[in-house]
């Protein structure tokens, strides 16, 4: 079956922001920008209540997320919660298009800063450029707050939008394109042996994302894979003339592995490898050290990126908790937060582990990187921090 565009996850695409005040044409301009409708439009300032997101793809820079949000002027407590999805939608913004309506521009510009700390490139934006009376001197005002010239466009014309396009294109952050999974660890020609459980946990009639992409990238540098299930891993190896230069296995399996994995062979685990690939690697190796100065009276912070029905033996709520408490204590306070709930304040705890974020984008986990660090909060990795707890932290590979 041929792969579409719909089978690009999410968290590989760069992520396209659309922000402004109420009633300054975003939905309607995200909708002409994809051809299509992708959002409500309506006179009615605040129609747009949550973020809309749709994928595409934009000649020139590739598979992409537009994400119409609420208006940040939004207003009450219902509006408050919605300005707070929006700053939650500009943690995960590659490129952001700010749309200026008026010549008082206080909001715009405090947004314009804000990404500005995050190095989020921003394209000022004039929209309804069909029925603005006064565009000269909105023009004239985006120049002078925001030191930017603005893309003029209509979405009902279309005038302005292949500028707009060009624009974006021209923004595309340097180092979007991230580096490879498995880096320098493999080449053409080497045998990488993948030891995957097949628990419950496993998706039934698939592979988790991780290892698809990790595959796909294996096959794409010529290596030879060979994969397994973690009770196979012995008749496995036999089969081999030689030992595997790499073996890559769930983070949970890391102890069964290392016992069977030949001298030769580097071990390292899908969640270091997206740890690197995805987060800052450095940090999360700073962050694994200070669990060895954890206590009874410490407390964790396990952040998920994605949502999902918790099952049995559940890695993130389940067995890194357990792991602690059984080394610390079980009144040990671990709490666990998912998708977007990351608090705003981390002062109050001692350590904070980050799941892989295979279905969030570099962008977004990098975001919640930052903020540990601005608190002076240590954060680690899944992956990592089970290398510690399992007392094989020095005999992994950690890029």
């Amino acid at each position: 079956m041929t792969a579409t565009l719909q089978d690009i996850p999410s968290g590989e695409r760069i992520h396209i922001g659309f922000f402004g005040r109420r009633n300054s044409g975003k939905s309607a301009l995200a909708n002409a920008f994809a051809g299509q409708e992708i959002s409500i439009v309506s006179d009615q300032a605040g129609t747009t209540t949550d973020p809309v997101k749709k994928p595409m793809e934009i000649c020139g820079l590739g598979a992409c997320v537009l994400i119409d949000t609420a208006g940040f002027d939004d207003r009450g407590a219902l509006g408050e919660s919605r300005v707070e999805k929006t700053k939650k939608v500009a943690d995960m913004t590659d490129i952001a298009l700010l749309l200026c309506m008026d010549t008082f521009l206080g909001e715009e510009k405090k947004w314009y800063e804000h990404f500005q700390i995050k190095s989020t490139p921003v394209i000022p934006v004039i929209n309804k450029s069909d029925l603005l009376e006064n565009i000269e001197m909105v023009e004239t005002a985006v120049n002078q707050y925001l030191g930017e010239r603005p893309v003029i466009v209509s979405a009902r014309t279309g005038d302005g939008l292949s500028e707009l396009k060009e624009r974006i294109v021209g923004a595309l952050p340097e180092g979007c394109d991230r580096p490879d999974i498995t880096g320098q660890l493999a080449g053409p020609g080497d045998v990488v042996l993948l030891v995957m459980p097949q628990d419950i946990h496993a998706p039934r009639g698939r592979l988790i994302l991780p290892q698809v992409q990790t595959i796909r990238e294996l096959l794409d540098k010529k290596c030879i894979v060979v994969s397994t299930v973690t009770e196979k891993l012995t008749e496995a190896l036999a089969t081999l003339k030689k030992p595997p230069g790499l073996i890559i296995t769930d983070s949970q399996a890391f102890a069964a592995v290392w016992e069977k994995k030949p001298k030769e062979s580097a071990l390292t685990s899908f969640s270091v490898l997206f740890a690197a690939y995805k987060g800052d690697m450095d940090y999360y190796r700073e962050g694994a050290l200070r669990i060895g100065a954890l206590t009874a009276r410490s407390r964790v912070l396990v952040a998920e990126c994605c949502t999902h029905a918790p099952l049995e033996e559940d890695i993130g709520r389940e067995k890194i908790p357990r792991m602690l408490r059984r080394k610390y204590g079980e009144n040990m306070q671990v709490d666990i937060v998912s998708g977007t709930d990351f608090p705003e304040d981390l002062t109050g705890y001692d350590l904070i582990i980050q799941c892989g974020g295979c279905m969030a984008s570099r962008k977004y986990i990098l975001a919640r990187v930052r903020q540990a660090k601005k608190q002076g909060v240590p954060m680690t990795n899944y992956g990592v921090a089970i290398a510690y707890l399992t007392g094989i932290w020095d005999k992994i590979f950690i890029l």
